[in-house]
């Protein structure tokens, strides 16, 4: 094992979504994961429980190993707690009460672990009018006002496949504030609940949005604002061969630049920041960048202060000079997957295992975490 979360030990009760790629990340920085599985589902892939990821392994769930357990046998009850008492963290994704009707409750695992981080993954919320309510990243991103922020003004809100909510607002969120509680823990001894909810996730990252709308810069129409594709300079543009570019020429040096590039001298695009000059300004340089294959604007922009990319799909990701000196992606067993990030100098993780089948550590992972298991 490697990276800086090195020594510390994490309890994952088998889940979808989120509370899996909180304990990736987590598994990336070198963080011992114990994930626990449906003993029903022995020898299956890591998919259980989701329609999305069966038949493989799940990039989602590498990097840790995996015990087949039977929630309603006492034995091994007594087993999964015995392996609580040696963990520095537990993440459990049901619904709010579920793990108290289990016999994993905060209060009777705390009593056993004090020191315990005890990490609540759900969509709502512990609390609330919609705990108990069912749902998925797409309702969640809506109720907090992010999914609305996204889109074409005539199209309608556009869903951002699962990232803003399930892995930005939830599972990153998640990893946060268990970090934060384990370095909490260093000095006070005391493990805590944390409380962590897609929605709530979402709804911090709208910041600076909230920040822009507050200074006047941000309406709730689609595509009407500097950040969200209603601006000629900040935006996505098609060119003659089918693929898109972006353009983020926000300050007035690389605006100036990109109609040096472009060789536009029309006094119309001085109304840079005239919000009522974007339509005419965008329909202009839609036009320009039309005319010419994505290769040739590439060649002309890109590196430069432009600030300027080509958009790519996954697959163009991984090849791109730039990506590809950086190590942004690798394979493994056919399945292309992002590198753990960030970096660290002197701690670096090593590249993650891969995810393992249900019950596949059955032999040895009871004994895992060196405790009396």
């Amino acid at each position: 094992m490697s990276g800086p979360l090195q020594g510390i030990k994490v309890v994952e009760f088998g889940g979808i979504g989120p509370g899996p790629f909180c304990a990736m990340m987590l598994a990336d920085m070198g963080a011992d994961v114990l994930r626990l599985d449906r003993k029903a589902d022995k020898g299956k892939d890591r998919g259980q429980g989701s329609f999305l990821f069966s038949g493989r392994r799940s990039v989602l769930h590498r990097g840790r190993r995996s015990l087949a357990v039977d929630l309603k046998s006492p034995d091994e009850v007594q087993r999964i707690m015995t392996l609580i008492e040696d963990a520095d963290a537990l993440i459990e994704g049901f619904r709010p009460g579920v793990m108290e009707r289990l016999g994993f409750g905060p209060d009777v695992v705390l009593a056993r672990n004090p020191r315990l981080v005890y990490a609540r993954m759900t969509g709502w919320g512990q609390r609330g009018p919609l705990s108990q309510a069912a749902g998925h990243d797409i309702n969640y991103i809506a109720l907090s006002g992010a999914l609305n922020t996204i889109g074409r003004a005539q199209g309608g809100p556009v869903a951002p496949a699962a990232m803003i909510g399930d892995l930005g607002g939830g599972g990153m969120m998640l990893a946060f504030g268990i970090v934060c509680a384990l370095l909490e823990a260093r000095s006070s001894g005391a493990g805590q609940v944390i409380d962590a909810a897609v929605a709530d996730g979402a709804a911090l990252l709208t910041s600076i949005v909230c920040d822009l709308k507050s200074l006047g810069l941000w309406n709730n129409r689609r595509q009407a604002n500097l950040l969200d594709g209603g601006s000629h300079f900040y935006d996505t543009y098609e060119c003659a061969d089918g693929k898109w570019i972006s353009i983020g020429s926000l300050e007035p040096q690389f605006y100036a630049l990109l109609l040096e590039k472009l060789g536009i001298t029309d006094p119309m695009f001085e109304r840079q920041r005239d919000p009522a000059a974007w339509p005419e300004l965008k329909r202009k340089v839609a036009a320009i960048f039309l005319s010419r294959p994505s290769a040739e604007w590439c060649a002309l922009m890109e590196g430069t202060d432009v600030c300027f990319a080509p958009v790519l799909d996954l697959d163009e990701a991984a090849r791109h000079p730039h990506n590809a000196a950086r190590e942004m992606f690798f394979e493994r067993d056919g399945v292309l997957q992002p590198s753990p990030a960030p970096r660290f100098s002197r701690t670096a993780p090593l590249r993650p295992r891969p995810a393992p089948y249900i019950g596949e550590n059955d032999e040895d992972g009871w004994g895992f975490f060196g405790g009396r298991a």
